[in-house]
């Protein structure tokens, strides 16, 4: 059974945290709302392209999935492009951020956290990157 791609994210809160977390990943990630199918609980898929990508879900009060479970997520990485458009989008909506550079590969990074804490790293190709920032 190998691994082909990777198919999605889910992040779990209760109705409020999952209406700010859409908005953050739309306004200001560039994400879109897109179709999901009609589950008993209420939630969102968000879309990068065609593609569903992350999975908003609503966990019930008290709601934890696996006990046992320490929590070891970091963050989540996207591909984009328009390095200086990203750089404006998140000055605009004041979302502190750090930029770093890949060694070898010359590939330009933005680290921020989305609301709920969760780390958010973009990627941008070479060409993308500017020598600022």
């Amino acid at each position: 059974m190998p691994v082909t791609g990777f198919s999605h994210y889910n992040l779990r809160a209760d109705r409020a945290t999952l209406d700010t977390l859409r908005d953050f990943y739309v306004n200001v990630v560039g994400l879109q709302v897109g179709v999901r199918p009609p589950f008993r609980s209420f939630g969102y898929w968000l879309y990068a392209g065609a593609k569903d990508i992350l999975h908003l879900s609503e966990a019930a009060p008290e709601e934890r999935r696996n006990a046992a479970a320490r929590n070891t997520f970091d963050h989540v990485a996207f591909s984009c492009t328009d390095w200086q458009a990203t750089i404006e989008r998140l000055q605009h909506f004041n979302i502190r951020f750090a930029c770093d550079d890949v060694p070898m590969t010359g590939q330009r990074q933005i680290f921020f956290a989305d609301p709920a804490g969760n780390g958010v790293e973009l990627n941008f190709a070479r060409e993308q990157g500017s020598a600022g920032l």
